[in-house]
């Protein structure tokens, strides 16, 4: 696209040819230069107002929107300004009046912005917002007032989520005073209007999404603490609440089994509403519970079994379950009969499997694994059924189990009748298995407290290993994914002979023509290779050796008869399983190590076409890192292997400028580089070099990690290729990351690789100009966490042994050459305040060295300050007089200096995992360790003190009677 200065019909014509595959990359290219403009987010507001723009190119313009206000309206995380203090106001003045006259559709993604810009600016910066809500709410107008209702829901609902601080409930104060008396108002008048208009269908379509915004609004008002408007009109709310759980109105049925009306909608809300008054405000809603716990009970046992129902029958069955957990409500549920009809009237019911259940096993495989196994089945009927069976479990252990057992006898005796026939009835049976006896399930471990009155292996013996035994086709496939469910769920319960048992029978399993049982049988045998006992694997590589021909054969197999790339990227699973095999199988990888090697390569040049899984993307990579880790470990020679078969792919990649893969092809890259340490650098990554230095791939956030880490890995390989020849460009790049809220950690860790390989020599000359881009920083703009990096920078540069050269002493004549004496007041005002912010044992490790090499060969900077007394201090923060020869990394990791633990990789909780740069866990974590001459700097630091104590012992006494009792305490003074 021609570069044109935007406005609006040059921002829609761009829009328009982000549609298109053959314009895409030049229009997004230039939109990013556009946001640089003044005025660029109010024309995307603007456009996505236009009635006559084309609908498409107004959803872009919403949606460009919504990502960049996430991206940059917080200015202080960000190093750009790219929406002036004009351009807020602006936004801010246009937004509200825009929401109200949005469709829908686009409405949800600017409120989604609004909500971001509320974040950062409400109520401080824009306190007229909830006046100015108020002024546009319209009796006469129900589509302005949904508008309306629609922004306050976008602001509100974020408070759900957020930790409980004065801050937030100043938020919330400031809220109530002005919103409270309009929207009761509102609330009074919708429901008039719903009665009144009870037959006419037309102003019911406009007014029940009225009352589903209300009472979602309601929540979030509600939802930190119950304020004392709402105790004081309880009454008043509940009523129109209690009202609409029993409201019915043919006009608004759908008739379509799968869509939930507004009605049901409201209702489903209203019992979110009842949990949480039922949770946080149980003394004054006490007296009218019970009322609501009836109305919910009949509503669930006349609810139909159809899926617009689903949302609702969950939030109905949570509402029960939350009465249930609470002390108070005991004795609603004490009676046995009562319980016995909740399971017959309600639980059951809603644990059966259902029509649509079974069509979603057939056709949408994946989905049900997903609404099975995974948390998105939150507002399923059969978690919710599960979840009020566990609270009982709590409260009444002995009865429930004794009732459940006698369904679960009923169904199994049914189920063995006649299996062909009444395979749903073991369906049910085995539901109810895993919902009374997992007293608590987590995903990463299955259960983790089982109920001590069912006997869950046995029942395993009787029940489950028949099914797992079956060939194709000679029982029901959903019983056998029930069956390995069972596994998946109890597989700690379970010994390591049983699993041994298990292995070849789940491996055949993963062939199975079902693709929901092949799922089922990837996702339950990654789970049992993840298992650990007493820290360690369950299996060791020698255990699964004369499985990993065949496990490997059947899994690629399944991925390359997939047909195309988007389908094989969807059996994340499969390839979750593969890198879990590698791990497991570690050295014993080499038996098929070329062959998965090549099929790996030909997966990432088919992927890297069209990437469309973040998950299963990653697990590819993961799997080819570890592959390349354990192969290249056992022989070194092998990484020419790698290279010229992940070469191709790679170099295609990087051309055709694959963003979400190129962060993965550094990360190898420096990977198989560093398998070439202590050699000369190769060819081929001489010639990589200086393209790695081009703005174009740093301007990319997600591949400034990989990067960095890749120049550390030439620094490790070929410091003499960097420095002299390519010093320059490096420091530019670490110019730039410097000068980045963002990305100055990459900063200062490409400094201090450079300090740890390059010669000083080269150095030297440089040092001013690198201490004064610091000091600037430091003095313009610092944060708490470049505070931190600069202190162990400091630490780091002093800890290092040069030859020729004392590095504290180095130090002192560069920061002297900048100004005289000015490291005296970095040490009083920088370094002093901030040393006991490092928090971990590395950085006090290299804090406490390098300052006590400061301290030992330069004093007279020292003892003018009360350095002396904070030093000491950082190892009562350490943990006390320990050993710390196992304390020498980061976080906990082996001394040796790799500070990851390959066996417990997994991204089901990891909040580490994003699109945008996800490390690679499976290849090892260096953390460079500057004084590898100290192993225990506790006992270093005393005999320094000591030291010390003799050479200026009245300045040494003085100091130490100032100790702390626990510095005192560590150092045996």
């Amino acid at each position: 696209m021609a570069a044109q200065a935007p406005n609006l019909q040059v921002i829609s014509e761009c829009f328009q040819q982000t549609l298109q595959p053959a314009t895409r990359k030049q229009a997004e290219q230039y939109l990013n230069s556009a946001q640089k403009s003044p005025g660029f987010i109010v024309l995307l507001l603007e456009l996505a107002g236009t009635d006559t723009a084309d609908p498409s190119t107004r959803f872009a313009a919403s949606l460009y929107f919504k990502n960049f206000v996430k991206k940059y309206w917080d200015s202080a995380e960000n190093d750009e300004v790219l929406i002036s203090d004009a351009d807020r106001s602006a936004v801010k003045a246009q937004i509200v009046d825009l929401m109200i006259r949005l469709p829908t559709k686009l409405q949800l993604q600017v409120s989604d912005g609004l909500s971001i810009i509320a974040k950062n600016d409400f109520p401080d910066q824009w306190p007229s917002l909830i006046q100015d809500l108020n002024n546009k709410l319209n009796p006469q107008d129900y589509h302005v007032n949904n508008g309306v209702l629609q922004t306050a829901h976008a602001i509100f609902k974020r408070w759900r989520k957020e930790f409980r601080t004065n801050e937030l409930f100043s938020e919330i104060k400031f809220v109530l005073e002005q919103f409270t008396g309009p929207f009761t108002q509102i609330f009074k008048t919708t429901d008039e209007l719903i009665e009144a208009h009870r037959n006419d269908a037309a102003a019911l379509k406009t007014l029940l999404p009225t009352m589903l915004l209300l009472t979602k609004i309601y929540y979030s008002l509600n939802c930190q603490d119950l304020p004392e408007y709402f105790e004081d009109h309880m009454t008043e709310f509940m009523t129109v609440f209690h009202k609409y759980l029993l409201y019915t109105n043919p006009l608004v049925d759908n008739n379509d089994d799968d869509e939930a009306t507004d009605v049901e909608k409201i209702k489903a809300s209203i019992c979110e509403i009842i949990s949480l008054y039922t949770n946080r405000a149980e003394e004054p809603f006490a007296p009218i519970l019970p009322k609501f716990v009836e109305t919910v009970w009949n509503m669930l046992t006349q609810l139909g079994l159809q899926p617009k129902y689903d949302i609702l029958a969950s939030k109905a069955i949570g509402f029960l379950t939350t009465v249930v957990y609470q002390p108070g409500n005991r004795e609603l549920f004490a009676n046995q009969d009562t319980m016995k009809l909740i399971c017959e009237k309600i639980i059951l019911p809603n644990m059966t499997l259902r029509e649509n259940d079974e069509e979603l096993f057939e056709d949408e495989p994946l989905q049900y694994v997903v609404h099975d196994l995974e948390a998105s089945d939150a507002d399923t009927r059969r978690r919710a059924a599960s979840d009020l069976v566990r609270a009982f479990l709590q409260v009444f252990p002995t009865e429930i189990t004794a009732i459940v057992s006698t369904y679960i006898d009923h169904y199994l005796a049914r189920y063995n009748q006649n299996p062909a026939t009444n395979w749903k009835d073991k369906d049910v049976a085995l539901f109810m298995v895993m919902a009374v006896a997992a007293v608590s399930v987590v995903a990463r471990h299955g259960a983790t407290k089982v109920n001590d009155q069912i006997d869950v292996v046995d029942f395993f013996s009787k029940h489950i290993m028949m099914h797992l035994q079956e060939l194709p086709g000679q029982g029901h496939p959903i019983i056998q994914a029930d069956a390995i469910k069972y596994v998946y769920i109890f597989r700690n319960q379970l010994t390591k002979e049983q699993h041994q048992v298990l292995l070849p029978l789940l491996c055949h399993l993963l062939s199975h023509p079902s693709p929901c049982v092949a799922t089922y049988a990837s996702i339950c045998l990654e789970r049992i290779f993840f298992i650990k006992r007493d820290k360690q694997p369950l299996f060791s590589p020698a255990d699964i050796k004369p499985l990993i021909e065949p496990l490997f054969t059947v899994l690629f197999n399944s991925l390359e008869a997939a047909g195309s790339a988007e389908k094989m990227s969807e059996q994340e699973y499969t390839m979750k399983l593969i890198m879990r095999v590698i791990i497991v199988a570690r050295e014993q990888i080499a038996v098929v190590g070329p062959v998965v090697l090549a099929k790996l390569a030909a997966m990432v040049g088919l992927v890297s076409k069209n990437p469309s899984n973040p998950q299963f993307n990653h697990y590819m990579f993961e799997s080819i890192a570890v592959l390349a880790r354990f192969t290249v470990a056992a022989n070194p020679e092998s990484v020419t292997a790698f290279e010229q078969t992940l070469f191709p792919p790679f170099q295609f990649i990087l051309q055709a400028d694959v963003a979400d893969f190129t962060p993965y092809v550094f990360q190898i890259l420096s990977q198989l580089l560093s398998a070439h340490a202590g050699q000369a650098l190769p060819d081929p990554y001489k010639a990589l070099f200086p393209p790695l230095l081009l703005p174009v791939l740093w301007e990319n956030s997600g591949n400034v990690p990989a990067l960095v880490r890749l120049i550390k890995s030439y620094l490790q390989v070929g410091p003499s290729f960097i420095a002299p020849d390519h010093l320059s460009p490096v420091l530019g790049i670490f110019q730039k990351l410097l000068a980045s809220k963002t990305n100055d950690r990459y900063a200062f860790d490409l400094l201090n690789t450079l300090l740890y390989y390059a010669p000083m020599a080269a150095l030297k000359p440089q040092l001013n100009a690198v201490f004064l881009l610091m000091l600037n920083r430091l003095q313009n703009s610092s944060t708490s966490k470049f505070t931190r990096a600069f202190i162990y920078f400091i630490a780091f540069f002093m800890c290092l042994e040069k030859p020729g050269e004392s590095m504290p002493a180095l130090f002192l004549n560069v920061t002297d050459g900048i100004q005289p004496k000015i490291f005296a007041g970095i040490l009083r005002s920088i370094v002093i305040p901030n040393l006991k912010n490092l928090n971990n044992t590395h950085e006090r490790k290299v804090t406490t060295v390098g300052f006590m090499r400061l301290l030992t060969t330069q004093p007279a900077v020292v003892f003018t300050t009360p350095y002396l007394e904070v030093l000491p201090d950082l190892l009562v923060a350490d943990g006390g007089a320990a050993d710390s020869a196992a304390n020498q990394t980061q976080d906990g990791g082996d001394p040796s200096g790799t500070t990851d633990n390959l066996d417990s990789v997994d991204l089901i909780d990891s909040a580490a995992f994003q699109t945008n740069y996800s490390r690679l866990a499976t290849i090892s974590k260096e953390q460079l360790d500057p004084a590898p001459y100290v192993t225990d700097y506790r006992a270093q630091l005393k005999d320094n003190l000591v030291g010390l104590a003799q050479s200026q012992p009245v300045l040494m006494r003085t100091v130490v009677e100032r100790l702390s009792p626990e510095a005192k305490a560590i150092l045996g003074v």
